[in-house]
């Protein structure tokens, strides 16, 4: 059965992907995201089987909510309080549209005919994988930038992309585009 690795984002508009890409610094063992790969996951899907690609878009094109603007502010890791595999920074927090955009993909999602992973939705964008770096490094790194803000930004769509692993990390493809 063929299949398409997919998830559904945010993008991020040029001057919020250009502050976030300036936080990035040489650290042993940290990648970061390029700078054109950065978003917000609303919903990673995994392999999705083709066939289920035109209900699957059918069903993201009635997602309705109504646009909003989400701040971005704040950075952490994952998992917190140990050696962090993840630097991210955090993205409207208990926003209230957001959370609700969320619930009606996850609605969307079901209805065509796949399940989605049921973890709690933590709004970030990942920055940075962490390696073999000392937890010491990334901590610094964290409390240099713990009061780190971009320009807040409105959302009036999403995107369903194509993630493609290579050795050189994911490729995403955008594939549709749905209106709020």
């Amino acid at each position: 059965m063929s299949t398409e690795r997919l998830f559904i984002a945010i993008a991020l508009p040029d001057v919020v992907r250009r502050e976030l890409a300036a936080q990035a610094r040489p650290l042993p063992g940290i990648t970061w995201t390029r700078p054109e790969q950065l978003h917000l996951t609303l919903r990673f899907l995994g392999d999705v089987p083709v066939a289920l690609l035109e209900p699957l878009a059918t069903r993201l094109a009635a997602v309705r909510v109504e646009p909003f603007i989400l701040p971005v502010a704040g950075v952490g890791s994952f998992p917190p309080k140990r050696s962090p595999h993840v630097l991210w920074c955090g993205v409207g927090r208990g926003h209230t549209r957001l959370h609700q955009l969320r619930q009606r993909l996850d609605d969307a999602i079901l209805g065509a005919g796949l399940n989605p992973d049921l973890r709690t939705f933590s709004p970030h964008i990942t920055l940075a994988r962490c390696g073999d770096t000392s937890a010491e490094a990334a901590g610094q790194w964290l409390q240099a930038q713990q009061d780190f803000e971009a320009p807040p930004f409105r959302v009036a769509s999403f995107n369903l992309y194509a993630s493609e692993l290579t050795p050189d990390g994911a490729t995403h493809t955008l594939q549709q585009s749905f209106a709020l």
